[in-house]
This record gives C-alpha cells, structure tokens and sequence, in this order.
C-alpha cells in the first residue's frame, strides 16, 4: 500500500547521491541580505510608488480577483496594463496571465492550431519545452543559437512551423541572434516566438525588450511573451501579438480560460513599474556598468564567465556539490546567489547564476563580488 512512497524516496536518495537535492529556504521580510539571486533587475519590487499603487487597488478591489477573466477577474486594472504593456513592447496587442509559465503554455499551444512543425532552441525555459510537450506538435530541437541549423530544419518542412526561442537566456545569459532568426523565418513563412522575460526593462528603447532591440516589434509573424515577475518586479505574464492571436488565446487558452486571474492589486503595482521601467535609463546604465565590473573582478579570480548580455551572469562550477556548498556559503555570509543544476542547467554542468539589481548599493554590490570569491570551492 505504501510501495509508491517507497519508490518516490529510492529516486530521493539518487537525487541526493547526484548532488540534485532541492529545498524551500523562507525568507523573511526586509532583512540584510545582499540579494543577487532574485530577478528584480532594476530594483522595483520594493519602489514606494509600486507598493503605494498596489496598496491603493488592494483597498478597492480587495485580495484576490475571485474568479478566472471571463467569469469575474478581469478588472479595470488588467485593462490598463494590457494597454501599457502593448504599447511599451510595440505589439498590436496584449493579453495578461497569473504567470509567465502559464503564458508560454498558452501561445505555444495557441499557435500548433496554425503550425504543425515546432523547432526548439535546446537551452530553451522549462515552461517553452512544457508548451512543445502539451501541443501534441512534433517538435525538433535544434542547437543552441543556431540559424543555420534553424533554416535547415525548416528547409526539409513543407508545412508551416514555429521557432520558439528566448531573447536572454535564462541560465547563460547570452543573447540569441534574434535579427538573423528572424530572417531564416520570414524567409520561410514560419513564425517566430520569442520568450522576452530576461530582456524587458533592460534592452531596447525605454527598455521595451529583445525584440524592440532587434527592430522585430509589432512585426505580425513575430510573438512575444514574458513575464512580470522580473524587471517589474511582480507576477503574471504576458503574450505580445495581432489581436487575432489574443483573440484566440481568449477563446481557446486553457491556461487563460481556466486559471484564476492575477490579482488586481498587482496588476496595480506592476502597472506602475512598468512606468517607471520605462524612464529607468539610469538604472539600466548602472547594470551595465556592475556587469563589466563582475566580469573583471570574476575573471581575474580565475573563474569561467561570460559578459552579461542583460542581468544574468553565470559562473561555472566544479559540479552540483560544489554549486550548492558555494552558494550556502555566500548565503551564510549574507549574499544570496542563485544555484542552477541538472536539469536546470542544459548541458549536464552547473552554475551560480548572479542576477544584477539595481536596488542593491554599491558598496554591498562590492562586497558581494568579494565573497564570492572568497567562498568558491
């Protein structure tokens, strides 16, 4: 009766022997901790006027939003912020989600009803590869960053296909060649979905984003989603597109149709980082600059890291023990890191993911790179 619990602890202590053990680690509130695993790149989350905003459409609309959009939680405050985020992300279109994971189900799911080819980037996000896997589609995944190998396998297609890919990269935080996909796309007549969540509020004009940076906004063979979880420093997702795609997602979305809406509340608050975001040059500036000071100072400790193209920077580590007793110990030292191992990490390696903020003061910034060092295995 209890042989499935039994089996369920053999694969824990495989996990464990590999080094792939995961924990919740609550945190309280405020607290002294130098935060660079966390993706509040531009250090909104804790802004006054978003917190003062969220505050004020909590008292209106209360906790929650009491029911999916179609049925009860669509409010005034999710109308504002479509609008906004269209607009900012040069999209003819926008449609909000409880989450970026359940926005990335939704339109790549939403878009197999048009295309019966997908081609994956291999270090694409979980909630990509989840969407390929629910679509029923047959999906190819092609080598990382490759347009080459994009066009070859849309060439030996006769139908028409969906590349899916990110902007940044959420582990490597290398920049895909988003230009020269595009152009093997079109070429083809196949569409291009990108998942912008690591690049709004950091690239482009006003910071609306990788795609806005490649010149490839309100392109109508172009789909952009992301979440509002990082830059804005909130919850939800969002889907970029032609009215008629949100217009399907609308109707056809299970994922929109079926989930609880976000709440009104932070719809509110990331209405508002969202303003902010888009006068946030200074903060933008100020993460380029502590990315190429990290870089220097990481690689002249010896260590194998890659210029950020955005907020992410990743570190090599020696294996997924040493990833884990490194991170412990820069958290015990009051600098929280990020700590990516299989399957997180695409090709079998692990990492410290450092995630920039511009919340963070300079001298805590400094200091953070100084235990790093001094922590590494």
């Amino acid at each position: 009766m209890t042989g499935w619990l039994e089996s369920l602890e053999s694969l824990a202590a495989s996990r464990a022997k590999a080094g792939l053990t995961r924990r919740l680690r609550p945190r309280p509130g405020g607290g002294d901790v130098v935060d660079l695993a966390g993706n509040d790149y531009l250090g909104l989350a804790v802004h006054p006027a978003v917190v003062d905003a969220c505050a004020r459409s909590l008292r209106a609309y209360g906790l929650g939003a009491t029911g999916s959009r179609l049925v009860r939680g669509s409010s005034d405050a999710h109308a504002e912020l479509e609008a906004d985020l269209a607009a900012w992300m040069g999209a003819p279109s926008a449609l909000v989600f409880s989450s970026g994971y359940l926005a990335n189900l939704a339109a790549v799911r939403g878009l197999t009803a048009v295309c019966d080819l997908i081609v994956s980037d291999a270090y694409n996000h979980a909630s990509l590869i989840d969407g390929c896997k629910i679509s029923g589609v047959r999906t190819v995944v092609a080598p990382h960053n490759s347009p080459a190998a994009v066009a070859g396998i849309l060439d030996a297609h006769p139908g028409r296909a969906l590349v899916v890919t990110e902007s940044v990269f959420s582990v490597d935080g290398d920049l895909a060649p988003l230009a020269a996909l595009h152009e093997v796309t079109a070429a083809r007549g196949a569409l291009l979905l990108v998942d912008d969540a690591h690049a709004l509020g950091l690239l482009g004009p006003s910071g609306a984003g990788g795609v806005a940076a490649a010149g490839l906004a309100g392109r109508p063979d172009v789909i952009v989603t992301a979440t509002l979880s990082k830059s804005l420093g909130g919850a939800g997702g969002v889907v970029a597109a032609p009215e008629q795609f949100v217009r399907h997602l609308i109707d056809t979305g299970r994922t929109f149709i079926y989930d609880t809406a976000l709440p009104p509340a932070v719809a509110a608050g990331v209405h508002e980082a969202l303003q902010l975001a888009r006068a946030a040059d200074d903060r933008r500036a100020l993460l380029s600059a502590r990315g190429a000071l990290a870089v220097s100072r990481l690689r002249a400790a010896g260590f194998e890291v890659s210029p950020p193209a955005a907020g992410v920077l990743s570190v090599v580590a020696p294996g997924p023990e040493a990833a884990l007793a490194w991170a412990e110990d820069c958290r015990d030292r009051g600098v929280a890191v990020g700590c990516f191992r299989p399957p997180s990490t695409p090709d079998g390696t692990s990492r410290l993911r450092l995630t920039l903020n511009a919340g963070v003061p300079d001298a805590d910034f400094a200091r953070a790179l100084d235990v790093i060092v001094e922590c590494s295995p």
